[in-house]
């Protein structure tokens, strides 16, 4: 296995005091998402000097995302999240401009949104929040973990204004309804279909599916900066991008993360996706290298839960082989020096993973560097360094609250 080295640059980081963290999470929001391509990097810092008339800026944006998804049209908004406040907000006041002005006072409209209870799930704050702030009422479809045709079709009323459909890891991965079919109730009853795609890479297939917008994370895999896309009917992406003029003005996005997106959605137009997926291969081969023969640790590749074209490594943790718990190793890695935070919300089962899609060169050496660390020191433990999981829980909830004094 090579050395690591260090990267020979100027660290912002270390200029405000902040920890130098390696993120093998993914793209996640509370880590900054993701890196930045530099095409926006670039694109970003020649905007910021410059003035521009923001609604043909907003045209050309919706023309350039049409061509990158296949859509009639699109829009850039502060995130995805607000993206799917927008789109439901869109769905309940179309283009009456004195409606966009009332809400979320939603008197008068539909205002009923449906959703299947295995999809109401949290990316950092509730998704159904995100529908309500538009004023609307949130509707379940099914049970958690059961969701049929018959109860979404039974749960359309005359007062159902959309219906959000939620690809992500989080949700339930079985016993859902499939989007296609999804679709299909929802039109064959007049009701818009929103698909909530954050961190997908298909930028198509949603669409081509049946819903009538695609939501999209301009700042995780595009690797743009912080921003949502809206793609989708024309109408209805104009009745999106027209919630600027009410609860929008608070969402809004500025001209550098517009054109940011937009230098990002070109590049993904080019980006050497192969040769990205083959660099991943050989960074998940040097942690399964440093993880062989570890005991108590059994490293697996396993593909993406959502079809996105990436493996990450399953780190398994058997307590008593390895002297240590899964969640005790992943707060080390953490904790240390570099800090090294891992994908860790499933950890209670005894597992957690590690994604190479945000590394920067040779920084999976450090990370194998620092696994051998904490598990060379937990062994050298002369009892289980095993943390009860519900002191670790509350202290998270605790950390929440934390601000400087």
């Amino acid at each position: 296995m090579d050395k690591p080295s260090s990267r020979k640059q100027i660290d912002i980081r270390a200029r405000l005091k902040l920890r130098p963290v390696i993120n093998v999470s993914g793209t996640m929001t509370a880590l900054g998402a993701s890196i930045v391509v530099p095409d926006a990097v670039e694109a970003v810092s020649a905007i910021l000097g410059e003035f521009v008339e923001m609604g043909d800026l907003y045209r050309r944006a919706s023309s350039m995302i049409a061509d990158l998804t296949g859509a009639e049209a699109g829009f850039v908004t502060a995130s995805c999240s607000a993206g799917i406040t927008l789109a439901a907000a869109a769905c309940m006041t179309g283009s009456d401009l004195a409606a966009i002005e009332r809400l979320p006072d939603a008197t008068g409209l539909k205002d009923e949104v449906l959703i299947q209870s295995g999809h109401m799930v949290s990316y950092g704050a509730p998704v159904e929040q995100a529908i309500r702030l538009a004023g609307a009422k949130v509707v379940p479809v099914g049970q958690a973990t059961s969701a049929h045709a018959y109860q979404l079709a039974g749960a359309i009323t005359e007062r159902t204004a959309a219906a959000v459909y939620v690809v992500s890891h989080h949700v339930v991965d079985y016993a859902q309804i499939p989007l296609k079919i999804f679709c299909d109730v929802c039109h064959a009853r007049g009701v818009p279909v929103i698909v909530d795609a954050a961190s997908e890479y298909d930028m198509t297939g949603f669409l081509a599916d049946g819903a009538d917008l695609a939501l999209y994370s301009g700042h995780k895999f595009l690797g743009g900066p912080t921003s949502g896309i809206v793609a989708g009917r024309k109408e209805m992406v104009r009745d999106t991008y027209l919630q600027n003029r009410g609860i929008g003005r608070g969402m809004k996005v500025g001209k550098e993360g517009i054109v940011g997106a937009l230098a990002a959605l070109q590049a993904w137009k080019s980006r050497d996706h192969a040769g990205i997926r083959a660099r991943e291969r050989l960074v998940l081969d040097c942690w399964v290298e440093a993880l062989a023969d570890r005991p108590g640790i059994t490293a697996a590749v396993v593909p993406d839960p959502t079809h996105n074209p990436l493996d990450r490594l399953k780190v398994n943790v058997d307590t008593e082989a390895a002297n240590i718990t899964a969640w005790d190793l992943a707060d080390r890695l953490a904790a240390g020096d570099p800090p090294v935070i891992v994908r860790d919300h499933e950890v209670e089962h005894g597992y957690f993973f590690l994604d190479p899609c945000n590394l920067h060169p040779n920084e999976e050496f450090i990370v194998a560097k620092r696994l051998a660390e904490e598990l060379d020191q937990a062994r050298k433990s002369n009892t289980v360094i095993a943390t009860p999981f519900e002191d670790r829980l509350l202290a998270r909830e605790a950390a929440i609250l934390k601000w400087p004094d």
